[in-house]
């Protein structure tokens, strides 16, 4: 393909485009990982000429060193292209934003994500597929988890929803996702959507503090479905380290310890 500006349309352009549409809003290192470029250069070059192309969409957010870091999203055009519903973050093209949790949130989940799918894995474990959500689970459930991920593995498929926490959620609120993944457990709805009858929930919270606030709120209800961990431990160890906590006990677990 061959756009109106002359750029020829590559594969790797389309994968970009398609794992945009999953995750809604990338910086540069996100578009390098699932579109596999090697090169800084390159892929900021790329990334203009998308732009420039009307494919995406480019805006600009403030950094805690005090510059600006550009982000991109799917254009009209672009999920046009792909056939898909636009569900980027509606921002004006080169508009510059001092803070946006929306666009915060979800860079973090699409950093999990990319660790998931793109990431090493232990042996005998694999990415199966991942699932995004734009409205409640169920009809019956105030529940949006920010992603659904199912991992092969050597007994079978081990499914889990990913809720990540950059600390603007009250305790409270947390009490009520208990509850709502206690009855999506007994319900047995999540197998009717997923095709698993079993699942976890990995909480991963910005800090080791955070993480063990929400762990004490969650324990107070159940023992069962949830695992702990927090962004610092993550960002320095791995998501398959043995970071994780359960809701009591210290001792930290792997994901999958039969596999380590």
């Amino acid at each position: 393909m061959t756009g109106n500006n002359g750029m020829v349309f590559q594969p790797r352009d389309r994968k970009l485009l398609e794992e945009l549409a999953v995750m809604r809003v990338i910086d540069r290192e996100q578009a390098k990982t699932v579109a596999g470029f090697g090169s800084t250069t390159r892929v900021n070059a790329r990334l203009l000429k998308l732009t420039r192309a009307g494919l995406l969409k480019r805006f600009f957010i403030g950094t805690s060193a005090g510059g600006k870091k550009a982000l991109y999203a799917l254009s009209q055009k672009g999920a046009q292209f792909l056939g898909v519903v636009n569900r980027s973050p509606q921002r004006r093209n080169d508009e510059a934003l001092i803070a946006d949790f929306f666009v915060e949130h979800q860079l973090a989940v699409n950093d999990i994500y990319c660790a998931l799918k793109f990431g090493a894995m232990p042996p005998g474990l694999s990415f199966r597929r991942w699932q995004g959500f734009y409205q409640t689970l169920t009809k019956n459930l105030r529940l949006i988890p920010d992603g659904y991920v199912e991992i092969e593995t050597p007994t079978g498929i081990s499914a889990a929803f990913l809720e990540l926490d950059l600390g603007s959620e009250s305790l409270k609120v947390w009490k009520e996702k208990t509850r709502n993944y206690l009855q999506l457990a007994m319900s047995g709805e999540c197998e009717q959507q997923f095709g698993q009858s079993r699942f976890r929930v990995l909480v991963i919270a910005h800090s080791e503090r955070r993480m063990q606030s929400i762990r004490e709120a969650v324990s107070a209800t159940t023992q069962k479905l949830f695992w702990f961990g927090s962004l610092e431990s993550i960002n320095r160890d791995g998501l398959f380290a043995p970071l994780w906590l359960r809701a009591t006990g210290d001792e930290r677990l792997s994901l999958f310890k039969e596999q380590l």
